[in-house]
């Protein structure tokens, strides 16, 4: 495995992270905790979470996967191991059932839904708390154009929320913080808020990235690298088609888009063919789709962990092991000339 610190922190994290929000719907506890044994003994030390998984969302599986892995750590006693992270909720229609649907980034909230969130991990720390997603409406969840608020919303002043985290990793109970699903100018005004004001910086965004969705690289990328904010791609095969499972009309039975196929986010005519085109490449260098997506995520500079998501042992071994599979300069020649051809396909 290899590894890389987290921002300026003295916070070392491996390349490949863990994700865990099937864990409670597509996962039960004993499969999870199958995969955290098995992550852990492969040098995967970086585990990813939320409040609001189980995904998809809902009332009746709100908290269950960090209350799966609260258990893993009552059982096991390994939490000294792991590099945890969790993430404060935003607002949004389909998270009403959460804190009562008033969900903001402003004390009271995120001082409730932190304790919360350590009650269930059964942890008194967390190494990095993330904003799951802006109180703001902008370009996130696949959307790219921009367009005028209708009207002035009401959010938590940016200075608001990073003082609140800096006092709670004053006190122990956050190390570093983070945000996710931020656009340029939101990551930017935190970093020139903390810095302006002396509060806690954050050390990482994040975003989707995969070779289906580059759009991190037309702004954020260049943010990553110069301020030192690394990112911690998610969807890195776009919710699995890139393992080219879907292709051919496929589906899979008890695959995301089988059970359910509104996540179709990726799953577009241009994003098809982009995959197929990928898969070939692939083929024509004896690697599997997923190795050659996952190996294309690791090699950017400024991402500092491929959040990797599994839903069996076989497809978790392979992911991790993708760390170790290195692209030449004309794989990732012959992506570009496909990223040429289908560019973005898939946001």
């Amino acid at each position: 495995m290899q590894f890389k610190s987290l921002g300026n922190s003295d916070i070392s994290v491996s390349r490949i992270c863990l994700g865990t929000m099937t864990w409670g719907e597509q996962n039960t506890q004993q499969e999870a905790f199958e995969q955290m044994d098995f992550a852990l003994a492969n040098g995967v030390n970086f585990w990813d979470t939320a409040e609001v998984y189980s995904v998809p969302p809902s009332a009746e599986t709100y908290g269950d996967t960090e209350t799966i892995i609260g258990n893993w750590f009552a059982k096991t006693k390994r939490r000294d191991e792991v590099v945890l992270a969790s993430k404060i909720v935003g607002p949004s229609g389909f998270t009403n059932h959460i804190r009562g649907g008033d969900l903001r980034f402003n004390r009271k909230q995120i001082h409730q839904a932190l304790e919360d969130s350590l009650k269930r991990l059964q942890t008194d720390y967390l190494d990095l708390y993330q904003l799951h997603w802006p109180e703001r409406t902008t370009n996130f969840f696949g959307k790219l154009n921009f367009s005028e608020p209708e009207h002035k919303e009401e959010t938590t002043d940016f200075e608001e929320t990073l003082e609140v985290l800096t006092e709670l990793v004053k006190a122990g109970k956050i190390r570093q913080i983070g945000i996710s699903n931020e656009t340029a100018w939101g990551t930017m005004k935190y970093l020139q808020i903390a810095e302006q004001k002396g509060l806690q910086k954050i050390v990482t965004i994040q975003n989707p990235y995969s070779l289906l969705n580059r759009s991190y690289e037309t702004g954020l990328a260049e943010v990553a690298y110069q301020e030192n904010v690394g990112l911690l791609a998610y969807s890195p095969l776009g919710f699995g088609v890139l393992s080219g499972k879907y292709l051919n009309n496929q589906c899979p039975k008890n695959s995301r888009l089988d059970l359910y196929p509104h996540y179709d986010r990726y799953i577009n005519e241009n994003g098809i063919l982009a995959t197929q085109a990928y898969a070939d490449l692939a083929k024509a260098h004896d690697l599997t789709p997923t190795q050659l997506a996952l190996a294309f995520v690791n090699q950017q500079p400024f991402v500092t962990s491929n959040i990797i998501g599994a839903t069996n042992l076989q497809q978790l071994a392979e992911n991790i092991d993708s760390i170790n599979v290195t692209l030449n300069k004309e794989i990732l020649a012959d992506i570009e000339t496909i990223h040429t051809k289908y560019t973005i396909p898939s946001p």
